[in-house]
């Protein structure tokens, strides 16, 4: 499975991730477009791991966390999960790179975005006061909010041609939002 993510990152780097094909990847990985799809059940998931990955460790990472930490605490845990699913920071900087700069994976993942927002909303509204009748809107936007950071951490990043530390991005944005 490394190979075809690497040889995916690779060819999208050199070609574009909209001129590279399925076929080609898999030529190049040596594995037939069956097995290539039984991993990954679309092109866009070879540059993110497989289907949902990123949702699944999201929401284990923040479901793990204790019942006392703070809702801020329990994202910034998530985000951070998230971001070491990455093989170093090359790859997640060509990553990153490519979600910016490639139309149709902004909109993927804006996508993708909306659901994991819908699905930690459970979690999240169990750690902040479900008793006002406003959890729901307040956790909505707590959990737009981190999102929100970690774009504008992970833009930052890329545009400073991956210096410093990506979470450090991430802590600056969330303070700015919240100070």
């Amino acid at each position: 499975m490394g190979e075809i993510l690497e040889t995916a990152l690779r060819l999208f780097t050199e070609q574009g991730y909209d001129e590279t094909t399925i076929a080609q990847i898999a030529r190049e990985a040596g594995v037939s477009q069956r097995t290539l799809f039984r991993y990954f059940g679309a092109k866009e998931d070879l540059l993110g791991g497989g289907r949902d990955r990123f949702g699944q460790v999201l929401m284990d990472a923040i479901g793990e966390q204790p019942a006392d930490v703070d809702v801020w605490d329990a994202l910034r845990a998530g985000v951070a999960a998230v971001l070491a699913l990455h093989d170093g920071r090359e790859q997640a900087l060509e990553r990153f790179r490519l979600l910016y700069n490639t139309a149709s994976l902004r909109a993927g993942w804006l996508e993708k975005r909306l659901r994991f927002q819908e699905d930690l909303l459970p979690l999240i509204e169990s750690r902040m006061d479900a008793a006002t009748g406003k959890a729901g809107a307040k956790a909505r936007a707590v959990i737009a909010t981190a999102f929100a950071c970690l774009d504008a951490a992970s833009m930052t990043w890329v545009a400073n041609d991956g210096k410093g530390d990506i979470m450090d991005l991430y802590d600056e944005c969330m303070a700015a939002v919240r100070g």
